[in-house]
């Protein structure tokens, strides 16, 4: 890691360790906390695929190991950054941003023809927005007069903007209220080129963050368990800390050659190592909460709030994969890679 990455993460696992956790006043202290991350610069993370993606992946599971729902914030807010800082888009100061790109079949969001001005007006239904009642601006996705996508960032702060109650449910991940929003000839600026949010490598690149954010969490679980078997000479919590142990250990040298992956190759389609990678993290993370389940028991479920809050909050975000669907395009792509792709 280089110097100033290490700078970085030292502040920012400072900072974390100030704060309470979990904080109280949930959802209001999220953008507190997100913006102080802000004022610190500690959202400034080096760009995926400029050579320290692996420092922007260990910043993520930094914040996701100290609290889940202010990483959800934090990664949605540096992915619109790192897209923003790709295309020269200017970003106000001050500003905290959401990256919605989900297209279900009930909500989507249409543009008019561009103003003279170069901005265009929304019409629609964008859903699973995070943060929308937290966050001063969002970059979405939505379609063109054409039936191209276009990326459009929206201040929410307008006439024409109505953040619902809609669509969120969630116990688990309840702060970052995923709810839907409404647009009615809203202002939005165009960002990048039509079809570009999809085209461009930074898509599966940037994709990769989610399961640092799920390896940081699992991670805090892992530890909760070395701990408890430091104190205390248990054979199956050691059994279990030994499962913990070497899902851990793989989920990590799998981000760590993703990373390398990516930076040896900043052009090329990630989509493979990519698929891999999050394929790889969900099962060590989804190993990480049974065990530590089995060999804690009830106490941190019950007793420990940051904990309680962690193994409420991490299988919600775990769904942030397809589950079979995910596994179904990585075989794809497996089968046709050369049958010597496996050797050591």
């Amino acid at each position: 890691m280089t110097g100033s990455g290490t700078h970085l993460l030292e502040r920012l696992g400072a900072l974390l360790d100030e704060w309470p956790h979990p904080p109280p006043h949930y959802p209001v202290a999220l953008v507190r906390n997100l913006q102080w991350l802000c004022n610190e610069g500690l959202d400034k993370l080096p760009p995926p695929g400029g050579g320290q993606t692996l420092q922007r992946w260990q910043a993520l599971a930094t914040v996701a190991a100290q609290d889940l729902s202010l990483c959800k914030l934090y990664e949605g807010h540096t992915d619109a950054l790192a897209i923003l800082e790709h295309y020269a888009a200017q970003v106000p100061a001050q500003t905290t941003w959401g990256m919605w790109a989900a297209e279900p079949p009930h909500a989507r969001v249409t543009l008019d023809a561009a103003q003279r001005d170069g901005s265009v007006r929304l019409h629609g239904r964008k859903a699973w927005c995070s943060g929308a009642t937290l966050l001063s601006h969002g970059l979405l996705t939505a379609w063109n007069e054409r039936g191209e996508q276009q990326l459009v960032a929206v201040a929410l702060q307008q006439p024409g903007v109505q953040v619902t109650e809609d669509g969120w449910q969630a116990v688990g991940m309840a702060a970052t209220q995923s709810v839907e929003i409404l647009f009615d000839d809203a202002t939005g600026l165009p960002v990048g080129p039509a079809n570009g949010y999809l085209a461009r490598p930074g898509f599966w690149q940037g994709g990769a963050g989610i399961a640092a954010c799920w390896y940081g969490a699992a991670s805090r679980l892992g530890e909760a368990l070395r701990s408890h078997c430091t104190e205390r000479d248990e054979p199956h919590a050691l059994a279990h800390l030994g499962q913990v142990d070497c899902a851990l250990t793989a989920a990590a040298s799998a981000l760590q050659g993703c990373a390398a992956w990516i930076d040896a190759n900043p052009g090329a389609d990630a989509e493979l190592p990519v698929r891999r990678v999050r394929a790889i993290v969900e099962s060590s993370a989804s190993a990480v909460i049974e065990h530590v389940g089995r060999a804690l028991g009830a106490a941190p479920y019950c007793r420990d709030a940051g904990l309680a809050r962690l193994l409420a909050d991490l299988p919600v975000f775990l769904r942030q994969s397809h589950a079979e669907r995910d596994l179904a395009a990585l075989g794809s792509l497996a089968a046709h890679q050369l049958q010597e792709s496996w050797k050591l």
